[in-house]
């Protein structure tokens, strides 16, 4: 029996009429045989999974910069975070929730060292800027294994469309967006409370009442609103309610841990650091891996070193600075 065809007939009989059909994709950029067993949905999550990109995301930060305590999210954790509500919702609305899995597991696979902070240096670098959901598609298309994942149509429009700004072709991809929100907006919260930086009774209390007190409450009452209002819609989607109560708790977290908070003090060193690994590595570009300096030859040589330290850990990205920049002790011979 072909396990892959049986699953295909079983998403065509259960699916909603606006899911997207693992048999239906689009495809992909290089044909290739299809497996037995998985869909080709199922087989794109799996080849993310596997990879270092993914991998590499525990060690990289989400909003804290190097916290103490094991207890703060991570890239890893977050996307893991986003995974698990965005799987919720699509099941609830009887959506693909392989598609959805695969693009929430995919949707930082290019995000830098450090956060956003990260990606705010590499953006005034280069020319053409830079954007962490550009950088992931990058990563899946073309320097994953050096050759790239060739994944499904799907997967790369939702990735490459997951932030508020982007508009995914999918249901499935629709919900990764608003999961992403929904998982960081808490889950900063919850880290920021951690800290010390805010206390319960500081939040907005117009969203409190209507999201809830406490962590858990809220992120219920936002999953539970998106499945009761995109229920056999064309659309994924928050109600006005609470969609404006999300959106002032996302103004405020900007404006109290996001910028000018005690979070951040480390972010001026960040950019010092990742500002000269860039300056050394483009006047030194045989420090890199053989696939960077391939790439500085076909395309240039920022574009490859913008590759080469967005793919950085916060930690690798501290040991190279440290390799370069700062003296060691002389090895002296008795």
């Amino acid at each position: 029996m072909n396990f892959r065809k049986r699953q295909e007939e079983i998403e065509k009989s259960c699916l909603s009429p606006y899911a997207s059909l693992s048999s239906k994709s689009k495809g992909r950029c290089i044909p290739c045989e299809k497996c037995s067993i998985r869909t080709d949905f199922q087989r794109d999550r799996d080849r993310i999974l596997h990879s270092k990109a993914f991998r590499r995301l525990k060690h990289k930060t989400q909003v804290f910069i190097s916290p103490e305590g094991d207890h703060y999210r991570t890239r890893l954790t977050h996307t893991l975070e986003v995974s698990q509500i965005a799987r919720t919702i699509s099941r609830s609305l009887r959506l693909n929730e392989d598609l959805t899995e695969a693009i929430a597991l995919g949707h930082d696979l290019g995000h830098t060292p450090f956060g956003h902070t990260g990606e705010q240096v590499l953006n005034e670098l280069l020319e053409t800027g830079f954007r962490h959901e550009e950088q992931s598609v990058r990563v899946v298309d073309f320097l994953e294994q050096g050759k790239g994942l060739n994944l499904t149509w799907e997967v790369r429009d939702g990735i490459k469309n997951h932030t508020t700004r982007g508009n995914p072709a999918t249901l499935e991809g629709q919900v990764v967006r608003l999961s992403d929100w929904i998982a960081y907006i808490n889950h900063d919260i919850d880290d920021a409370e951690r800290a010390g930086i805010l206390k319960p009774e500081d939040l907005p209390q117009e969203s409190v009442k209507v999201l809830g007190k406490k962590h858990g409450e809220r992120i219920d009452t936002m999953i539970k609103d998106v499945i009761s209002t995109s229920f056999k819609q064309p659309i994924v989607a928050m109600s006005d309610d609470i969609y404006n109560a999300t959106q002032k708790l996302r103004s405020y977290l900007f404006e109290n841990v996001y910028v000018g908070s005690s979070a951040k003090t480390q972010e001026k060193k960040v950019k010092t650091m990742l500002r000269l690994l860039f300056e050394y590595y483009i006047q030194h570009p045989n420090s890199m891996p053989p696939e960077f300096i391939k790439i500085s030859k076909e395309e240039n040589i920022k574009r490859a070193v913008a590759d080469y330290i967005a793919g950085m850990t916060d930690i690798y990205a501290i040991k190279k600075f440290r390799e370069f920049f700062m003296p060691s002790s002389w090895p002296l011979e008795i």
